[in-house]
């Protein structure tokens, strides 16, 4: 026993050691003062975000690109709230933004509103992000010299940031949010791209046409962003790429509720097992194998059973963790509590753990739909 829990320890360390270098090989992109070559739509699925779609729209407002050379296509999956009116007063003034409504043909709300928004777009790139969302004010500046200077690109993803207050439950959801951003870029690093947001993804309006778009995973709600990007990599796999600027970084919130957490958790827990990344099922099963050891070995030294082993497998596990969290937390200049890492650290093969039970069993609530898996 003690050697198979030796051996995945040693492959989990060099897993995370892989990505912190693939991390560092992306360097940091600087926009530059590029002409604006390219047009862009936008498109923003939503669904009873009269919360948040007045942030949204304010930003979007404030974004430092000619009008002329974008457009919004915000898509209403059936809202039952005041999302539409609020949206409609936003709109009058903006000539390049439109609403539409969700037509429905699958599983999947959201990948159905895609669908709606890009069979009517304008322009050659598509950029997708969510109601619950803000972005930059040079999000546009950014992808546009990027693709200036990368001009075989296809896909590009880029960074997404939890804004939170001080509360320990979102501080837990920022430092978790961390790690996955981290691991998303150190898998395009080491050109193993695995992981990505939809918040924050651009790619070929003709190529998503020619890849049959979202055919093949439309029975699944979830996964618009990753099983896309999984179709982009298997074609182009030398022009999928990260944009690591933090003129491009789209900041989101957190979820409220220790409930609404454990949903949201599992609904991604539903789109990675469906994954046919190699990679990225090897990361995943490292990663669960990794905390239940930790679980293991934290117990038994709990139960007065002393071992160096287990000792150093934990300060392993924390030590490499915080290392990719770190240069994340830098990156994004997130101003996040890193003193509360090591708490954090310690609940999160409990919940980690918890959530990959739970998606076996339980389904899951997505804008007041439930959804199996």
């Amino acid at each position: 026993m003690f050697t198979i829990i030796t051996i995945l320890s040693v492959l989990y360390f060099f897993l995370i050691l892989i990505l912190i270098i693939g991390f560092d090989k992306i360097p940091l992109f600087k926009t530059e003062n590029v002409s604006e070559k390219e047009k862009f739509t936008i498109i923003i699925p939503f669904r009873n975000e009269a919360e948040n779609i007045l942030e949204l729209t304010k930003s979007l407002q404030s974004l430092l690109y000619n009008p002329a050379n974008f457009e919004v296509i915000f898509v209403d999956d059936a809202s039952i709230d005041t999302s539409v009116n609020i949206l409609k007063k936003e709109m009058q003034n903006h000539s390049n933004w439109r609403c539409v409504s969700n037509k429905r043909k699958s599983n999947s709300p959201k990948k159905d509103a895609i669908n709606t928004a890009i069979n009517l777009a304008k322009h050659h790139w598509i950029i997708t992000t969510d109601a619950d969302c803000q972005v930059p004010k040079k999000w546009l500046h950014s992808l546009n010299a990027f693709i200036n200077k990368n001009p075989n690109v296809k896909f590009i993803a880029s960074p997404v940031l939890y804004k939170t207050n001080d509360s320990f439950l979102q501080e837990f959801q920022k430092i978790d949010f961390l790690s996955l951003i981290g691991a998303t870029i150190g898998g395009f690093g080491m050109q193993k791209p695995f992981l990505c947001n939809g918040a924050n993804l651009c790619y070929k309006k003709e190529n998503f046409f020619e890849l049959n778009g979202f055919k093949g995973n439309d029975s699944i709600a979830s996964g618009d962003d990753i099983f896309l990007m999984e179709k982009f990599k298997r074609a182009f796999k030398k022009n999928v790429k990260f944009l690591k600027s933090t003129q491009a970084i789209v900041r989101t919130k957190p979820v409220q509720t220790i409930a609404e957490l454990y949903n949201q958790r599992i609904r991604w827990a539903s789109k990675t097992v469906k994954t046919k990344d190699s990679f990225g099922k090897i990361a995943g099963i490292l990663v669960f194998l990794m905390n239940v050891i930790w679980l293991y070995a934290f117990w038994y030294l709990i139960l007065g059973f002393p071992n160096k082993q287990f000792i150093f497998i934990l300060l392993l596990k924390y030590g490499i963790d915080y290392i990719l969290i770190y240069k994340t937390n830098k990156f994004l200049d997130a101003k996040s509590n890193l003193s509360a890492y090591f708490l954090a650290s310690f609940l999160y093969p409990f919940f980690v753990v918890s959530v990959v039970f739970l998606s076996i069993f339980k389904k899951y609530e997505w804008k007041n739909r439930i959804f199996s898996k």
